[in-house]
């Protein structure tokens, strides 16, 4: 069996030989199969590109007829080359026809130019040809080279007088008369003929011209002579209406002294240009005291006239005086004379007043040092509330967080002291005002209200801005205005938020009174909270503010919730019980939860109360120290 399975396999060898051997040889026909195909491709869009040079080709060949002859490719290569010549021969004949035809159109178009030309322009044109310049194409260019560059230069000169012509024209109708009539009537013996004539006639005007302002440059100087001439005049009239003046001051004396006969005046030590000097300085220094005295007396009447009108103001109605009544009765022109009398009367007066406005004043500073003391304190108790609303740690975002944030800008002692004044000035004017408006504030002069709006005045013009943490589930560090509180937050929130708020205002009091270190600041008692704020968080919250801040929370609710009542540490159910023949009413615990509660004795005597802490009393040495009971009872209902 081994030799038939050994005869099998070089069996198999061999035929595996013979397939491997035929399967070289179909792959050496492959590739000869593939080089060929490749020939046959390349030479298939060689021809292609051959036909599509050939002008007129079809792009359909048309079906070859098995019978027909097969022409040889060189052949036809060779026929076509043969077309191709004939071709371009004939072709060669066609442009030269179509160059004739042109040449043909241009001749006639030239001929239709010419038939357009007038015949003087033809007649130039053919002496020009007939010149030297016409004589080739040379000297025909160069001919209309000088011509096109003299049309040039005409132009340019014909733009040029057209210009100079325009401005003339303009400073003519600027130089015209408004009437439309000319400057001025010539003579008859003065009206150019011609240019040459107006040309000497304007010389001979610009001459004449000169001479005349020569001569009105000399009128000129004259009369400024004259005119300093006609000063010295009038300086001299002046002099002589002086001297005349006191001539006349000499006579009027001398007349005076002739009635009333008197000492003789002394002569005047100096010369007489001196003694005319100090006659011209005395009176001008007269009229100047003249004016002076006027000056004064209308002083006096606007003065008077200021006394009157203060005397009658409806602010001194009330005032009785003699002199306010003598200042309304007597005329104005009266009054100048009793101004000393007054003056000396109202002095003690005005004396007194002045002392009283000063111990007004005094006590004003007094005031608002004393009011700039309490504002400074209640600014230090918002911070310090801020300060005890941090929250403990263990809740969440929440821990350490201040619960209260309050801010606002201090001002310096200068602007408060100042704002302050306005406060207590506008307060002061509000309690001497009759009949003062019902504003907040106004007509109320006790302090707390007075400090408030110090306060008030002292933040201003930004105010204070005091913000909450909202209480949620997550215990978010959201931030909420109080102003807002009713809108964003929740019946329970805002309940968490009010007994968080107590204890922070019991911590604060409990600091104000030195109390600090102490645990306990004080105890809450709430009606049904869990009515509102039975979520599990909001409690939590609750326990933990309170127990920070050191306040105790009584909870009452007539509610059984278990999940709300599962949070707290200690649970006192209470019973109504009535004494119906003595008339009265009785809390008692339930039995299940007495055992949690202090024991009384059954065989004692029967209490309604138990002292469960006392108070001690430490006295001075020299009294002997009592301490009490600590374990006393008392009766109570």
């Amino acid at each position: 069996k081994l030799r038939e399975l050994a005869d099998d396999a070089a069996e198999c060898e061999a035929r595996a030989a013979v397939c491997l051997e035929q399967a070289k040889a179909a792959d050496e026909d492959r590739r000869a199969a593939q080089r060929a195909g490749d020939d046959a491709r390349r030479t298939a869009r060689a021809l292609r590109a051959e036909r599509a040079e050939i002008a007129g080709a079809p792009e359909q060949l048309p079906e070859a007829d098995p019978a027909a002859p097969r022409t040889p490719l060189p052949a036809l290569r060779e026929a076509y080359r043969a077309a191709s010549q004939l071709y371009e021969k004939v072709g060669v004949g066609a442009d030269l026809r179509a160059e004739q035809a042109r040449a043909e159109s241009d001749e006639s178009a030239a001929l239709a130019e010419l038939d357009r030309l007038t015949n003087k322009v033809r007649t130039r044109a053919a002496q020009l040809l007939e010149g030297t310049d016409g004589a080739d194409g040379p000297s025909r260019q160069a001919a209309a080279a000088r011509a096109e560059s003299l049309v040039q230069m005409l132009e340019s000169r014909a733009t040029e007088a057209s210009e100079k012509l325009g401005r003339l024209r303009g400073e003519a109708e600027r130089l015209a008369p408004e009437d439309g009539t000319a400057h001025t009537v010539l003579p008859e013996e003065r009206v150019p003929a011609d240019a040459e004539q107006a040309q000497a006639l304007l010389r001979g005007a610009t001459t004449e011209l000169a001479a005349r302002t020569d001569a009105l440059e000399t009128a000129r100087d004259a009369h400024t002579h004259l005119l300093q001439a006609h000063r010295a005049a009038e300086d001299a009239a002046g002099g002589f209406d002086e001297t005349a003046a006191l001539l006349r001051d000499l006579l009027r004396e001398q007349r005076d002294d002739e009635e009333t006969p008197e000492q003789a005046p002394e002569p005047y030590p100096g010369s007489l240009p001196e003694a005319r000097q100090s006659a011209a300085e005395a009176r001008r220094s007269l009229r100047g005291c003249a004016t002076d005295l006027s000056a004064a007396e209308a002083s006096v009447r606007e003065a008077s006239d200021i006394l009157v009108r203060h005397a009658n103001s409806t602010r001194y109605e009330q005032v009785r005086t003699p002199a306010r009544q003598q200042i309304r009765e007597l005329p104005a022109a009266a009054l100048p004379e009793h101004a000393a009398k007054w003056a000396e009367a109202f002095a003690p007066r005005l004396r007194v007043l002045t002392d009283e406005l000063q111990q007004l004043e005094r006590n004003r500073d007094t005031i608002v040092d004393r009011l700039r003391g309490l504002v400074e304190s209640a600014l230090a108790t918002l911070r310090s509330a801020q300060r005890l609303s941090r929250l403990p740690e263990g809740l969440g975002e929440w821990s350490g967080q201040e619960f209260l944030r309050i801010r606002f800008e201090e001002p310096d002692q200068a602007t408060l002291a100042e704002r302050l004044g306005e406060v207590i000035d506008e307060a002061t004017r509000a309690a001497v005002r009759k009949n003062s408006a019902a504003a907040y504030g106004e007509g109320r002069r006790d302090g707390m209200s007075l400090l408030l709006r110090g306060v008030q005045a002292a933040l201003q013009p930004k105010g204070i801005a005091v913000e909450i943490l909202k209480p949620d589930a997550v215990l978010r560090a959201e931030r909420v205005p109080v102003g807002q509180m009713g809108d964003v937050f929740s019946g329970g929130q805002l309940l968490t938020a009010a007994i968080a708020l107590y204890c922070t205002m019991a911590a604060l009091r409990s600091n104000d009174r030195g109390r600090d270190r102490h645990r306990h600041a004080g105890t809450l008692f709430l009606d049904n909270p869990i009515g509102r704020a039975n979520a599990t968080y909001l409690l939590e919250l609750q326990r933990a503010v309170s127990d920070a801040l050191g306040v105790q929370l009584l909870y009452t609710t007539g509610l059984f919730d278990t999940t709300a009542l599962a949070e707290f540490p200690l649970v006192i159910r209470l019973r109504n019980d009535a004494d119906l023949r003595a008339g009265l009413k009785y809390i008692s615990v339930e039995e299940h939860l007495r055992p949690g509660l202090p024991q009384q004795d059954p065989s004692g005597e029967t209490v309604h109360g138990e002292i469960t802490a006392t108070r001690m009393f430490k006295r001075s040495q020299s009294v002997p120290e009592q301490r009490p009971s600590s374990n006393g009872r008392g009766g109570g209902s």
